[in-house]
């Protein structure tokens, strides 16, 4: 693994559905926080200073996918609007959502519009609808009044988990669910 080595492999046009998946997880692994948005770069020194080779274990990530690929047939990946595809699952309590919104909620929130081509999100609406939701429901937030305001409203729980940001200072996220309520 090297710089020299990843920038070649990413000039390379992919000719196929796998050699796309692989430069998606090249850049998700080479590129600084892990960022894909235009305009992302590869890391420079990276993490204890080891630069594009510190995210990338190659034993680890062969597990990883070999434990996601035993998941395949329970997994459906949509692309689409999520509002849409909610209300058609919205009544099935064998359903489960996972939620993770571009970070956009809240005054001066800016990381989402900057890291995503599609941020624009009604927030207030992703609650309304989700609170219907007969299956269990999991939201990651940032840590911000707005959402606090929003999730308490429609009876959501709340639980604030520790992160580190890419500049490595620690930060909160909120974990948002319907858990604790009948369904």
């Amino acid at each position: 693994m090297s710089r020299e080595n990843v920038v070649r492999e990413l000039s390379r046009n992919p000719k196929s559905r796998t050699d796309h998946a692989f430069h998606v997880l090249l850049k998700n692994r080479t590129f600084r926080g892990g960022i894909l948005a235009p305009g992302a770069s590869l890391m420079n020194v990276g993490e204890n200073g080891h630069g594009v080779a510190s995210r990338w274990y190659p034993e680890t990530l062969v597990r990883r996918l070999r434990a996601l690929g035993s998941l395949r047939p329970a997994i459906d990946f949509v692309e689409g609007d999520a509002f849409t595809l909610i209300c058609q699952y919205i009544h099935r309590n064998d359903v489960v959502f996972f939620i993770d919104p571009p970070y956009t909620a809240g005054k001066g929130k800016r990381a989402g519009r900057r890291l995503y081509k599609h941020s624009e999100l009604d927030h207030a609406a992703l609650f309304d609808l989700l609170v219907r939701a007969a299956g269990l429901v999991l939201m990651t937030y940032d840590d911000c009044p707005e959402v606090v305001e929003m999730a308490t409203s429609h009876g959501f729980h709340i639980e604030r988990v520790p992160m580190k940001n890419t500049h490595h200072v620690k930060k909160f996220e909120l974990l948002i669910s319907n858990c604790g309520r009948s369904v």
